[in-house]
């Protein structure tokens, strides 16, 4: 007795929960006589749950990295040129409806540029001003140096006179010869000196030359950079497919007026409609009877002529509690068998997972078991007796009889009231479960 009182006892609960549901739809004021026939066949332990279908792989439609962009042209532009492309948020201005099929190379979404085009402006105009100042340069630098080349050629005739004097002292006092040798020496120096600030100047001249011209050329680079860079804000697709849009970590979905950062720049997807997966969440009391290379059969609520079938793919080890519950839920992954070129992710999905399957087992509704004050199962007859059965599995409409029913019986789903006065019978089945 006591061991049939343990393994029934979670059938009664549960018996005991669908009772309480079905006295809510049938009141005690409207009550009728509805009987059940006790039936023989495949039986089928289930676990079933709403979900979602989702694509195994998917190929990411991503907006311009800007990281990619500003190693393109070296680090010139970083370290010579004074220039580096900010990284900033990108947000989408357009974007084509969620489901829209796509060719390669068709438009899928605009990014703003509003920010990247005033960044260009001032790039523009900030190499204007470059040119200009390099023009200049060349010019300056061209004057300062006609001007040094004048000196050296005035020195050089000082020199030269310098000679002839010294040359025609040869005649004159010791005293004279000193003299016109002291100045043809001074205006010697006066020649290297001038020659070696001429050569001095001139490579500071051009050095300063190459540099503004390298900050030019830097700042057409980055120009270039740019322009291409802002090219990209157009989107196409890289394939085709059923445009989906990028979900985010709070559920919400990526759209007009979302912004990219940096380091996430995806705009939308394109899933792979050839291996589809269901995503279902199972509370934390039945996830224990969940195991990978479980059968599941599905439905799609948007296709309701339509069954698939399914493998489980994985389990999730830890539970997370979803929005609006209370309860552990764990995440089963469901992969879909075959392809079907209906069924789209994101369409809600109903998944029946197959735990257990009894063949030729009998059965009668959860609801037309009840249970004494000793807690024995029983089941109310049509010819008005208190049949006592002996329960088996269950799922969550059925429950298997191991003893005490032939198939065929009637039974009442809503007793009379007053069944309890009916006959109990079946005493011989608790001796032998014991």
């Amino acid at each position: 007795m006591k061991k049939t009182l343990i393994t029934t006892g979670i059938v009664i609960v549960a018996i005991t929960i669908a009772m309480i549901i079905f006295n809510k739809v049938f009141s005690t004021d409207k009550k009728e006589q509805i009987f059940a026939e006790v039936k023989q066949g495949l039986f089928e332990i289930t676990v079933s749950n709403a979900g979602r279908l989702v694509a195994e792989h998917s190929l990411d439609i991503s907006g311009p990295d800007i990281t990619a962009a500003t190693q393109t042209g070296g680090s010139s532009r970083g370290r010579r040129g004074g220039m580096m492309m900010r990284a900033m948020d990108l947000t989408i201005q357009d974007i084509v409806p969620e489901g829209t099929m796509v060719q390669k190379g068709d438009y899928i979404a605009q990014l703003d540029r509003t920010e990247y085009s005033n960044t260009l402006n001032e790039a523009i105009q900030s190499l204007e001003n470059m040119e200009a100042n390099l023009e200049m340069a060349i010019l300056d630098t061209a004057v300062s140096l006609s001007a040094l080349r004048d000196d050296i050629t005035n020195i050089k005739y000082q020199v030269r006179e310098a000679q002839i004097t010294l040359d025609e002292s040869q005649f004159e006092p010791p005293a004279t010869q000193r003299k016109a040798e002291i100045n043809l020496n001074k205006q010697q120096r006066a020649l290297e000196q001038a020659v070696k600030n001429y050569e001095l100047k001139y490579a500071l001249a051009l050095a300063d030359i190459v540099t503004a011209r390298q900050k030019v050329h830097d700042a057409q680079e980055y120009i270039n950079t740019l322009q291409d860079f802002l090219s990209k804000f157009t989107i196409t697709a890289p394939a085709s497919g059923i445009v989906m849009y990028k979900e985010e970590f709070d559920g919400s979905k990526r759209k007009t007026g979302s912004s990219l950062n940096p380091f996430d720049l995806v705009v939308a997807t394109l899933p792979d409609l050839t291996s589809m997966l269901s995503e279902v969440y199972v509370n934390e009391i039945e996830v224990n009877k969940v195991k990978v290379g479980q059968q599941v059969v599905i439905t799609v609520d948007a296709l309701p002529n339509k069954v698939l079938n399914g493998t489980i793919k994985s389990v999730a080890n830890v539970g997370e509690v979803l929005p609006n519950s209370d309860v552990k839920m764990f995440e089963v992954v469901i992969r879909i068998n075959g392809t079907d070129s209906e069924i789209r992710p994101e369409m809600t999905s109903w998944n029946k997972i197959i735990i257990k399957t009894v063949p030729d087992a009998i059965y009668i509704p959860l609801e037309c078991v009840r249970a004494s004050e000793d807690d024995i199962p029983f089941v109310v007859m049509k010819n008005k007796t208190r049949q006592i059965v002996v329960l088996g599995d269950f799922n969550d409409k059925n429950v298997i009889i191991k003893d005490g029913l032939e198939p065929g019986n009637n039974i009442y789903i809503v007793p009379p009231e007053d069944y309890t006065d009916f006959k109990l019978i079946g005493q011989s089945l608790l001796a032998g479960n014991q």
